[in-house]
């Protein structure tokens, strides 16, 4: 799920959406490139995130895979566009 948009289901950022980061067997690191860089991710609970199934961006999916470096302002533009789609597809 790394590379993944999600939106938070529950806690003061509900409805907010990140990128997944990293993962572990209960938690997901989050990032939105803002109010939660890459280098302080936020820890959530699984059950409290709702992955975007249809939707992930090609280009943070590879570099995260690689383990290349990631700039704040490729999730925030990777974000907004995301955002951009589903109100063309309301």
């Amino acid at each position: 799920m790394i590379g993944m948009f999600a939106i938070s289901l529950a806690g003061h950022d509900k409805g907010q959406m990140y990128v997944i980061i990293n993962e572990d067997d209960e938690y997901f690191y989050l990032s939105d490139g803002a109010l939660r860089p890459i280098q302080k991710p936020k820890k959530k609970k699984k059950k409290h995130v709702q992955p975007v199934k249809s939707g992930f961006n090609q280009t943070l999916f590879h570099k995260l895979q690689n383990r290349q470096l990631i700039y704040n302002e490729e999730i925030k533009f990777a974000i907004k566009e995301r955002r951009k789609q589903e109100v063309a597809n309301v």
